[in-house]
This record gives structure tokens, C-alpha cells and sequence, in this order.
């Protein structure tokens, strides 16, 4: 900076350029040799808890393998522990229309492109934390002015008018001697690594949102089906109990009943169509698209394949895997590094500067040797006494890292919780659907007999009417028993990640090696 207090100095007594660098390096490299230590605490990820040592996320041993049931999504489904999960995972379905449909999400999809921008905007916030911390900070200037000196300054009658032109370069630099610059930067990195976590997460669910609402479409179209398939044979049972008391043959109260068990039926078809148009809208919106453009495949039970071979990542693995888990375990180093920064402000903080350049009257004599100024100056400021406001500081960011602790927890908590329930849900769905596909096979024979009885006048309408309902209750049961095993097979994918680490669009390849490495080990310390 510019000294106009000072006496010009002759250009004898002025030193060279070179010397004085030379002196400048001497210093910045005095404070950058202070710099030696980072107060606070030095992150290291949370140890696994002792039960992710097992080889089990439930406190029985699942069965290898599920049963089997005859018809759609009865399949066999084996459980293989420690084994990979597949990039895209949704491809075990073998539905190319899925795929399609995933592939337009993750493109088109707004709430992707904003975990995208989050994540830009974050890694700028960084850049520009580290440009205006870590490095010395040098700025040119150029300037002119226009002066009345009083005469009392001048010794003139009357003062002076003058030109003053300057010329100089400034350099200032604060050394990171206690680490708060350090520290910042470490969470402001944190903060990059979570919103690198977030866009996972948005992609993960993303994609299992696509495929959980595209079987709950399949599912409702099912529905459907087997509700007009039952409506059909009602109509035609209305039909002949109508002749039949036109004739004479049977009481009023019977068609009435009859009537009855029809109206309820056609009751049910509405609520059917409304979710499923509202499955429809959804899976639209989710891809990116308004719910009046047309172009969307239709999804069936039948055309997609439960898979068979179900990847079970250990309990080890998972805390590398999880998305949510990762996130908030980058808010615990973000908030650790704040307990860093605000240990170093109670300490000394360090500032170099040092500026060259010239001043003159005239434009001409602004670069010549006898117009050169410069100046280095050093500076450490020390609080004393702030009325506790650092210490409290320094106890608030402990207690915001004690905050972030417990929520890692909690959040580590929730996500074994998310693979156990979704293990037993497949046990126990493979064993609904087997018992559901027996009982809807034996009311579709029971409502064939009672169909026979009735026609030769064995049994009554009443008989004949319980026949249907049961049968329709199995028949519709049966399909969400079938739709609830290709969802909850989706569910354990998201439960255990999505296999992110296997895909190289969205996660940089040391974030990536990390994960495999990890796949069947516990986490080790960052």
C-alpha cells in the first residue's frame, strides 16, 4: 500500500527490485513455515457397529432361498450374500420398456438436474473459499488524482494545485498458522462430498420410483382385469336368474341379492381406474413429462421377470453404500471441521503485505527509479477479551458436531432397519403369495361346482353368491400378492444402495474405488 506519510526515498537509497522479492519471499516463507498445525479434531469416518461384524441383518438367519408358487412372480428367489449389486439393477426385471423409462427419467427428470446443480454450486462454493483463503492475494492498481495543498503543507503562498499519478502492485496473505483456513476448507469440501451423496440418493430414488410405480400400474391393471373378468360372470349369472324369475321359478329377493352382489362388484371399478390413472400421472411426472403427453408404455405383471438371484451386500459394506448414510456422515466432518475453526480463532491470527510500485506529479515520471515506492509490513492480532463470545462459540460447534453424531447414527440405524424389513418382507411374501395362489385356486374351483350345483338347482342364489365373493376377494388378492413381491425385490435394491459404486456417470473414480474396496470389509478411517 501506498505511504504518503513517508519521505521519498532518493534513488540511491531505494532497493532493487530483486532484493526486495527476495525479501518478500523470506517472510511469506517465515509465515507459511508457522503454518505446521490444524486445531481441532482430525475426522475419521465412525466405526461400523459391532453387529455389522455379522453376516446377517436379521437376528435370525435368513432361509437361502424363498419358496415357490405357481403362476406370476412365483418364482424361486435366492439370497446371495456378499455378492455385487449391478449398476442398473432395474435390468433384472428384463422389461426394455423399464429400462427405457428410466433412461428418459434420468435425463429429463428436474428433480435430477437440480441434485446436479446443487452439487456445481457447491464445488464453486469451494473454489472460491480456496482462491480467497489459501492463496496470497495480489491486485494491481492504476490511479490519478487531482490535489489543493494548503500552504501550511507546502510552504507556498497561497498552497499548490497538483497531479498525483500512482502505479503499484499489492500483495496480503494471512498464514494458515493455527488451521482456520484449513478447517474452512475441509468442510467446505465436506459440504461437496454431501451434495455428491445427494445426487446419488436423487438418483437412487429416482430409479426406484420408476419401477415401484411402474409395478404398482401393473398391478392395478390386474386388478382391473380380474374385476370385469368377475363382473362378466356375474352379468351373465344377473341374466339367467332374471329369466328364470320372469318365469316364476325363483323369489323376487333372490334377483334382488343378485342385483345387489353386481352393483357392488361395478362399485370397485372406480376407485381401480382413478389409482390407476394417478399411477399413470406420476409415472409421467416422473420421467420429466406433463401427464397429457401421450408415448408412455403400459406396464403388465406378466411381461416383467421377478429376479431370481437377489445380491446381498454384508453389514460391513453397507455404510459405504448407503447414499443417505454417506451424506450424513459428511455433515459429522463438516461439523468437526467447524469445532476446528472455531478452536483456531482463539488464537492468534497472522497477516503479511507488501506492496511496489511508483508515484509522481507527472504521467512520464510515474515509471522512473525516483518515483518507486514500496512497503512489507506484518501484522498478529490476539483477542483478550470478547466476553466469552469465542469460548461459546467453540461449545456450540461441539455441541452441532454432538447433533451430527447422533443423526449419523440415527440415519445408520434406519438403513439396517431398511434391509432387514426388506428381507422378511420377501421371505414373508413368497410365502403369502404360495398360500394365496392355493386359496384363489381352490375358490375358482368351489365357484365352478357351485356354478354346476346351481344350474341344476342343488344348492340356492345364496350359495352361489358367497362362491363369487370369495372367489373374487382370492382372485384380486392374489394379484397384489404378486405385485408386493416385485416391489419389495425392487425395495431391497434401494434398501442396499442401487450398486452407484459400479457406475461411472455420476460418482468420481476415487469415491467409486473406495466403495469396492469396502464391498466386503468394515470402513476404515478416512
Amino acid at each position: 500500500m501506498k505511504n504518503q506519510n513517508r519521505t521519498p526515498l532518493s534513488p540511491q537509497s531505494a532497493p532493487p527490485l530483486q532484493r526486495l522479492a527476495r525479501q518478500a519471499g523470506v517472510v511469506a516463507a517465515f509465515g507459511l513455515g508457522l503454518a505446521g498445525c490444524a486445531l481441532g479434531p482430525n475426522f475419521k469416518t465412525p466405526a461400523a457397529p459391532a453387529g455389522a461384524a455379522d453376516a446377517s441383518y436379521t437376528p435370525t438367519p435368513m432361509p437361502a432361498q424363498t419358496v415357490s408358487a405357481p403362476g406370476i412372480g412365483g418364482a424361486v428367489q435366492r439370497f446371495a450374500p456378499g455378492q455385487d449389486i449391478p449398476a442398473q439393477w432395474w435390468s433384472m426385471f428384463q422389461s426394455p420398456a423399464l429400462d427405457q423409462l428410466i433412461r428418459a427419467a434420468l435425463t429429463q427428470s428436474p428433480t435430477m438436474a437440480a441434485a446436479q446443480a446443487s452439487l456445481r454450486q457447491a464445488q464453486e462454493n469451494y473454489k472460491a473459499e480456496a482462491g480467497t483463503l489459501a492463496y496470497p492475494a495480489v491486485n494491481a492498481a492504476l490511479g490519478a488524482q487531482r490535489e489543493r495543498a494548503s500552504v501550511l503543507t507546502t510552504g507556498q503562498p497561497g498552497g499548490s494545485v497538483f497531479n498525483l499519478y500512482n502505479a503499484s502492485v499489492n500483495v496480503s496473505y494471512a498464514p494458515d498458522v493455527f488451521g482456520v483456513t484449513r478447517r474452512t476448507l475441509e468442510g467446505a469440501q465436506a459440504q461437496v462430498d454431501y451434495q455428491r451423496m445427494q445426487v446419488e440418493a436423487t438418483y437412487l430414488a429416482l430409479t426406484a420410483n420408476v419401477v415401484t410405480t411402474a409395478i404398482r400400474e401393473a398391478s392395478l391393471r390386474a386388478q382391473l382385469k380380474a374385476t370385469r373378468e368377475v363382473l362378466d360372470a356375474l352379468t351373465r349369472q344377473t341374466a339367467l336368474i332374471d329369466k328364470q324369475f320372469s318365469f316364476g321359478a325363483i323369489a323376487r329377493t333372490t334377483v334382488l341379492t343378485q342385483r345387489t352382489q353386481l352393483a357392488q362388484t361395478q362399485a370397485t371399478v372406480p376407485p381401480l381406474e382413478k389409482a390407476l390413472a394417478q399411477t399413470r400421472h406420476q409415472l409421467s411426472v416422473l420421467v420429466g413429462r406433463l401427464p397429457s403427453e401421450a408415448g408412455l408404455p403400459e406396464f403388465q405383471l406378466d411381461a416383467l421377470t421377478l429376479p431370481e438371484q437377489l445380491p446381498v451386500s454384508l453389514p460391513s459394506a453397507l455404510l459405504r453404500q448407503r447414499p443417505d448414510v454417506r451424506a450424513s456422515e459428511e455433515l459429522l466432518h463438516q461439523a468437526s471441521a467447524l469445532v476446528g475453526v472455531a478452536t483456531a480463532n482463539q488464537y492468534p491470527q497472522f497477516t503479511l503485505s507488501g506492496s511496489y510500485g511508483s508515484s509522481a506529479l507527472t504521467p512520464a515520471d510515474v515509471f522512473k527509479s525516483s518515483s518507486v515506492i514500496w512497503s512489507l509490513g506484518a501484522g498478529i492480532t490476539q483477542p483478550i477479551f470478547n466476553g466469552g463470545a469465542l469460548t461459546a462459540k467453540k461449545h456450540a460447534a461441539e455441541a452441532a458436531y454432538d447433533e451430527a453424531a447422533a443423526q449419523y447414527r440415527g440415519t445408520l440405524l434406519g438403513a439396517f432397519q431398511n434391509v432387514a424389513d426388506t428381507l422378511r418382507a420377501l421371505e414373508s411374501d413368497a410365502s403369502t403369495l404360495k398360500a394365496q395362489a392355493e386359496a384363489e385356486s381352490l375358490a375358482s374351483q368351489s365357484l365352478a361346482l357351485a356354478t354346476s350345483q346351481y344350474k341344476l338347482g342343488a344348492i340356492s342364489n345364496l350359495s352361489l353368491l358367497d362362491a363369487e365373493r370369495v372367489y373374487q376377494q382370492t382372485h384380486i388378492t392374489l394379484v397384489q400378492a404378486q405385485a408386493a413381491r416385485y416391489a419389495d425385490t425392487a425395495a431391497l435394491f434401494q434398501a442396499l444402495g442401487g450398486g452407484w459404486w459400479n457406475r461411472g456417470a455420476l460418482a468420481p473414480a476415487d469415491v467409486r474405488a473406495e466403495v469396492s474396496a469396502d464391498a466386503q470389509a468394515a470402513p476404515l478411517a478416512r
